[in-house]
């Protein structure tokens, strides 16, 4: 497995990472072997292994915990804060008061005394990033948190992080963890150069964009949904929505595209992601072992200027297929008051 440096940090960490949001509940249900997936990631060159607090209501975190539990050293182990994790108020968020409480429960459930990659896992709009980046600026000086990150953070706000950071005195995002697809190029207008720019590290999640580039979603046959995405991410899938009409239309192409240049759909779209010069790692969301043997075979995979051209001809860079993937909105646009005059 190929590795690269994460951003600045001086942190090296291989070119695909294991994402754990299918290890538990949500998806593997059955402990040992979801450990045994995590062992197999790790032999074949994985060092990273990205989970959150909220993944099956933090069952992922305990997997990781326990599967680490001889190995925790090799590892870069990443994990996010923000969503509930229960039914209190200030069970949530960005403030000072719930990640302050988060990262302890969380170094309690993956049995370690320290999160390598502590990454805030959407935007706060009640929370000044002050505050935020002041108390994960005091894990690090704890030996906590040895980096800290964003996730779905737009290009202005990874701006104005770094601005807050530097007028404060506080440790800046390390890295940004965007979701990132053929399917989903929006981040190729801003957030990807942004951080280019600025020397910010990216993880990309979604590189099949929710199943859909693994080519098992095509024709007039009815989608057959798992639980997860049936209640979780329906609008997804959702076929009176015109971009996922656009994406039955797309994947036909891709998978001929894949044909001619002579590997399966899946790690066509995996070298894609991996191609861009901004993206230091993917995240990838296994949920067997043999669906984790597939995708790791996209780390020898080049892709050639012509392959990629005829990408871009079927999804143009900086295009989002269906908009309503998005997984965060900026209130100015889901809030109409903040867009309205008022009388």
């Amino acid at each position: 497995m190929r590795t690269t440096t994460l951003g600045r940090t001086g942190i090296k960490v291989s070119r695909m990472a294991l994402g754990t949001m299918m290890l538990g509940s949500w998806g593997q249900r059955d402990h040992a072997e979801a450990e045994r997936l995590i062992h197999d990631a790790l032999d074949a060159g994985v060092n990273l292994i990205d989970t959150a607090d909220m993944y099956s209501d933090g069952e992922s975190e305990r997997i990781v915990g326990k599967a680490l539990r001889e190995r925790r050293d090799e590892v870069v182990v990443a994990t996010k804060v923000h969503f509930p994790m229960g039914d209190g108020p200030n069970r949530r968020g960005n403030s000072r008061m719930w990640i302050r409480r988060a990262v302890e429960e969380s170094l309690c459930r993956l049995g370690t005394d320290r999160i390598d990659l502590y990454q805030i896992h959407r935007p706060d709009p009640d929370t000044d990033l002050d505050e935020t980046l002041s108390v994960l600026t005091d894990l690090v000086r704890e030996g906590k948190v040895m980096a800290i990150g964003s996730s779905d953070f737009p290009a202005e706000q990874l701006v104005e992080s770094r601005w807050v950071a530097d007028r404060r005195g506080h440790t800046p995002f390390h890295t940004e963890q965007p979701p990132y697809s053929i399917f989903m190029r929006g981040v190729e207008r801003a957030v990807l150069p942004t951080a280019q720019r600025h020397g910010v590290g990216v993880l990309t999640w979604s590189p099949l964009a929710s199943g859909w580039l693994t080519g098992r979603y095509r024709g007039d046959a009815p989608l057959e949904l798992n639980d997860f995405r049936s209640n979780l991410i329906p609008h997804k899938f959702d076929l009176t929505l015109p971009g996922n009409v656009r994406k039955h239309q797309v994947i036909e192409g891709l998978i001929e595209l894949a044909a001619e240049a002579g590997i399966p759909l899946t790690r066509l779209a995996l070298a894609f992601v991996l191609n861009h010069p901004a993206v230091d790692s993917v995240i990838i969301g296994p949920r067997t072992r043999e669906q984790l043997a597939d995708l790791l075979a996209a780390d020898t995979v080049e892709l050639d200027e012509a392959v990629l051209d005829r990408i871009d001809e079927l999804v143009p860079p900086g295009t989002d297929l269906n908009p309503s993937d998005a997984d965060y909105t900026p209130p100015s646009l889901a809030d109409a008051s903040l867009r309205r005059r008022r009388p």
